[in-house]
């Protein structure tokens, strides 16, 4: 008689009030499955500072993985992206499910780099994700709705960059158009990859207003 695989599951926490009820959901996905638990926290390379509020919670989520018998593990990303770490665990601990939290990065911050989870699932395969709903707090600026991306371009025109929808016919500035929801116009937020940098770009009726921000792809 052959058993079944077992289930190894990896919560992902970051500093915030969401923590506990992400390990208390890997918890009992670990409890019904008779899996492994592992709580990890990646603390990135420019965030070494000192914060007693980061060392109360990290005593907690040590607590928390005593409680349900878990092994916790606080990684140093070093040269490394968050999501490098994270599939790396993953790999060497041959986990099965992955938890995370839904506002792990805000929409502009998609917009800009890309989905956690969907480069997760791009690294590694045969892995379930679940995706918590959590508490979203946003500054008021971040607080739009866009409606699908589509694909788009920009021209250079003598009164300033306006953008077209469509292919562009010479294949340069073409990106990704992401249209506020409730608007008649093109208005929205232009996304722009162009020698491995990403640049978005507000517009305002189907011209450029102003760069938004910008980073190099990693």
């Amino acid at each position: 008689m052959e058993h079944a695989a077992r289930e190894n599951i990896l919560v992902c926490v970051y500093y915030g009030p969401n923590a506990e009820r992400l390990i208390q959901r890997g918890a009992k996905i670990a409890s019904a499955m008779g899996g492994t638990l592992t709580i990890l926290t990646v603390n990135p390379m420019r965030d070494n500072e000192y914060n007693a509020s980061k060392e109360r919670n990290m005593a907690e989520w040590k607590r928390l993985a005593k409680e349900h018998h878990a092994e916790f593990l606080a990684e140093e990303s070093g040269p490394r992206s968050v999501v490098k770490v994270i599939v790396d665990v993953a790999r060497k601990k041959q986990i099965t499910q992955i938890v995370l939290g839904e506002s792990a990065r805000t929409r502009w911050e998609e917009l800009l780099r890309g989905s956690i989870i969907n480069e997760i699932l791009r690294q590694i395969d045969f892995i379930d994700v679940h995706v918590v709903s959590v508490q979203r707090v946003l500054p008021e600026q971040y607080e739009e709705e866009f409606e699908q991306g589509v694909r788009a371009h920009l021209l250079k025109t003598e009164g300033g960059m306006i953008m077209n929808v469509g292919e562009s016919p010479t294949d340069e500035l073409e990106g990704m158009f992401f249209k506020l929801t409730g608007t008649d116009f093109n208005s929205g937020v232009f996304k722009l990859v162009q020698h491995k940098k990403k640049t978005l770009y507000k517009i305002s009726d189907g011209k450029v207003a102003e760069e938004l921000k910008s980073s190099k792809e990693t």
